[in-house]
């Protein structure tokens, strides 16, 4: 038997061998990203990254999204009035949250308005926060979020310089 007629039925079982090993539960990794990828160079990854922030109670990500000017606002009913803060009380209370908490989970909802131009956009969306301290200690907080966003140039992310809290806490 020539040799050639030897090598390949070996080379056709070697290839069998190694595609037989594939695992279809472990599939290749997709290198595409989503239409929803934390991207902040788009107002919708803005939001993507908010929550990959929350989901991971990440803060270096959080504070990446928050423009050195950010205002915090939101209403305290018990003494009818609104109260604001800038970005280092913003980044200290939502450090807090992260380690004092099981578990984040935020949904973005339909986006109610929009008003934009090149350089700033200002978005009420509503949301869904789930905070679970303990499995005995749940808080559910629903509502909007009233958001502006600016951006010095086009190539620049967005930064989100206020948040106005519309929501039942």
């Amino acid at each position: 038997m020539p040799r050639i007629a030897r090598v390949v039925p070996l080379a056709g079982a070697l290839v069998f061998v190694l595609a037989s090993c594939i695992n279809p539960f472990a599939p290749g990794r997709d290198e595409t990203p989503g239409e929803s990828a934390c991207d902040p160079h788009t107002i919708d990854g803005v939001f993507q990254c908010f929550r990959a922030a929350y989901s991971f109670r990440d803060t270096t990500l959080y504070g990446q999204l928050l423009d050195p000017n950010f205002v915090f606002v939101y209403r305290n009913y018990d003494l009818g009035i609104d109260v604001t803060w800038g970005r280092d009380d913003e980044m200290r209370t939502t450090y807090g949250l992260f380690q004092n908490t099981q578990k984040l989970d935020l949904i973005w909802n339909n986006i109610t308005s929009t008003a934009a131009d090149s350089d700033r956009v200002t978005v009420v969306r509503g949301f869904n926060l789930t905070i679970v301290f303990n499995p005995s200690d749940i808080e559910r907080i629903n509502g909007n979020a009233n958001v502006i966003f600016e951006r010095t140039r086009v190539s620049d992310p967005w930064r989100i310089v206020r948040w106005r809290d519309e929501s039942n806490f």
